[in-house]
């Protein structure tokens, strides 16, 4: 049984399976996306950790990699956003996330130059305003999910089925997923597809630390946490950091000692420098039951091999 031919999203992205990698910071340069949509999902570039002439470099590899559809990954509350939209629209690059911040900003402009654009969202309010926006799809992220995070909290199990009830635009689900058994419980619920960031760090083509990535496969339930939601809510590996910020929050500190606390340049001392102590460690829950590191080639074949096996089993 192969339920993924002709898929809304294959379709979408014109793309063989409806995995997408997520683009995240300090992990998804051009050897990461180009090796994920080689395999036949979509490789998103991870635009918040790239200065602007950075993310260009990145896009032309990509083009050089593959001869696959591949994206950018935008967080829209991050600086230099009209020099890295013109880069993007420069490039001719086909697909662009968007996140953290309102989609009518540049939905527009995008979708103008011809961009398939796609909008993360933690709730149905603001997948409904990605759809008016006139997004082509959303992406719904559930509480598990590492990096930003919604403050709604409400956990991918109970988000995708609320958002299929209210946009008529395909769905793709975030936020716990590292394994075709995930994947297939977050179709039946009603997503098209599903966009994996967490078990893609676990790959020798992420540009994340190595450090980083032992740490991951050591991690168990409980050691992640969402964290800083007075500024922008975000899941980390629990740390010294985190232990400064979990303290800060308990004795209910202002923003302004919270920015303190977190700096500049925290995420990639943590992430790319391999900094376990002092660094921020974005990660999901699903960290749990991620257990080695493998090429990104080997967990697409593994997640659809394993969605199809026990589709299989239960169709029987």
């Amino acid at each position: 049984m192969m339920p993924f031919v002709s898929n809304k999203i294959t379709s979408l992205f014109q793309i063989k399976y409806p995995i997408i990698q997520a683009g995240m910071v300090w992990a998804s340069g051009w050897k990461l996306v180009s090796a994920v949509s080689n395999a036949g999902g979509l490789g998103l570039i991870g635009a918040g950790s790239m200065y602007p002439e950075v993310l260009r470099e990145h896009i032309q590899q990509c083009k050089i990699n593959t001869n696959k559809p591949f994206g950018v990954n935008v967080p829209l509350l991050y600086p230099n956003m009209e020099e890295i939209i013109q880069i993007i629209i420069e490039e001719k690059v086909p697909i662009v996330f968007t996140s953290a911040g309102n989609p009518a900003t540049w939905t527009g402009k995008l979708k103008a130059a011809g961009i398939i654009v796609v909008h993360v969202v933690s709730s149905s309010k603001f997948a409904l305003k990605a759809q008016e926006a006139g997004c082509d799809a959303v992406v719904a992220e559930g509480f598990e999910a590492g990096g930003h995070n919604g403050r709604e909290e409400t956990t991918t199990m109970v988000l995708i089925p609320a958002v299929k009830e209210v946009i008529t635009i395909p769905l793709i689900a975030a936020g716990g997923i590292a394994t075709g058994k995930q994947m297939l419980a977050a179709m039946v619920l009603g997503a098209d597809g599903v966009q994996i960031g967490s078990r893609f760090i676990c790959s020798p083509e992420a540009s994340s630390h190595s450090n980083f990535k032992s740490a991951i496969l050591a991690a168990k339930e409980g050691d992640t946490q969402l964290s800083l939601k007075k500024l922008v809510p975000v899941r980390l590996l629990k740390n010294d950091f985190f232990n400064q910020v979990d303290a800060a929050e308990a004795r209910c500190a202002s923003v302004e000692e919270l920015k303190s606390i977190l700096g500049k340049a925290r995420a990639k001392k943590g992430m790319f420098e391999g900094d376990l102590k002092e660094g921020e460690l974005e990660i999901g829950q699903v960290a749990a039951i991620i257990h080695q590191i493998k090429p990104a080639k080997e967990i697409v074949q593994e997640i659809i091999d394993e969605c199809y096996d026990v589709l299989n089993h239960f169709s029987k």
